[in-house]
C-alpha cells in the first residue's frame, strides 16, 4: 500500500491567508496543516507517500517535508499537477507510475484526524472503500444516499447537494485499487470544470466494488474559516490536556 497526499489547488476561501503561502502549508495549532495527513498514513503503516500539489507555493513543500524521513517515511516523492486546479481526481491522476499498479490510501491534504485507519489499510483486497463521517453540515461534501430498505447500502453519492440526503460527508480519505487511474480517464468534467472525485467513487458504486466505513474519532477539513478554527481547537485541546483552559484565559504558559 502506498500513499498519496493531495495538496493542490489556490485556497482562495482561505484569502488572504494563502496569499503568501499553500493552504496545506497553514499552521494547525503547532503544525503545518499537511502534517496531519502524513502522521495519518504513517500510522497506519504506509511508509512510501507521494504529495502531490501546484501553483506557485509549490516549492515550499520540498523545504518544510525534505525527504519525510523526519516522519518516519521511507521514500517521498512530488508530483506537479498543472494548469491549476482541476479537481482532486485530475490531480489523483499524476500518481498513476507512483502507485505502480498497485492500491492507494489517498488523502487530501487540509484534512485532520486522529482515527487509526490501519484495520482498514489491512483488510483492503480491491475496489474502493471510502470513510465517512456525520457532520454538521454535510451539503459542503460529497454526500451519500442509502437504500431506504438496506440503511447499510449507498445507492448514490451527490456532491454538495443543495439538500443534504444524510447525514453522512464523505471525507477525503480512500482506498482505491489500480482500477482507479482507467477510471478517472472515463470521467467528464462537472459544471464546475473540475473531475470530480465523487464521480470515482460512483463508478465503483456502479461496478458494486464500493465499500465504506465509518471513521472513528475526529475528523475536520481545514479548508474553510470556521473549519480551520475549529481544527485549531480540536488540537490545541488534545495536545495541551488540562492546561488548554489556562492557556485560553492567559493564566498559565505550556
Amino acid at each position: 500500500m502506498k500513499g498519496i497526499i493531495l495538496a493542490g489547488g489556490k485556497g482562495t476561501r482561505l484569502e488572504p491567508l494563502t496569499l503568501p503561502t499553500n493552504k496545506h502549508l497553514l499552521p494547525v495549532y503547532d503544525q503545518p496543516m499537511i502534517y496531519y495527513p502524513i502522521h495519518t498514513l504513517v500510522k497506519a503503516g504506509i511508509k512510501d507517500v507521494l504529495v502531490v500539489t501546484g501553483d506557485i507555493h509549490s516549492g515550499q513543500f520540498m523545504s518544510i517535508l525534505k525527504n519525510g524521513k523526519q516522519f518516519g517515511i521511507n521514500h517521498l516523492e512530488y508530483a506537479y499537477q498543472e494548469g491549476g486546479s482541476k479537481g482532486i481526481a485530475d490531480a489523483l491522476l499524476y500518481a498513476e507510475d507512483f502507485a505502480d499498479s498497485g492500491p492507494v490510501t489517498v488523502i487530501l491534504g487540509d484534512n485532520t484526524t486522529d482515527a487509526d485507519i490501519s484495520p482498514a489499510v489491512a483488510d483492503f483486497k480491491a475496489g474502493a472503500t471510502i470513510f465517512l463521517k456525520p457532520v454538521a453540515d454535510p451539503e459542503r461534501f460529497g454526500n451519500p444516499r442509502f437504500d431506504k430498505d438496506n440503511p447499510k447500502k449507498i445507492v448514490e453519492i451527490i456532491e454538495k447537494p443543495k439538500t443534504a440526503v444524510s447525514p453522512y460527508a464523505v471525507t477525503g480519505l480512500y482506498i482505491y485499487d489500480q482500477t482507479v487511474f482507467s477510471k478517472i480517464k472515463t470521467l467528464k468534467p462537472s459544471g464546475r470544470g473540475e473531475l470530480e472525485v465523487t464521480d470515482i467513487n460512483n463508478a465503483y458504486l456502479k461496478d458494486g466494488t464500493l465499500d465504506w466505513t465509518e471513521l472513528k474519532g475526529y475528523w475536520s477539513d481545514a479548508g474553510t474559516f470556521p473549519s480551520l478554527f475549529r481544527s485549531n481547537r480540536f488540537w490545541a485541546k488534545k495536545k495541551l490536556g488540562g492546561q488548554y483552559g489556562a492557556v485560553v484565559k492567559g493564566n498559565a504558559l505550556p
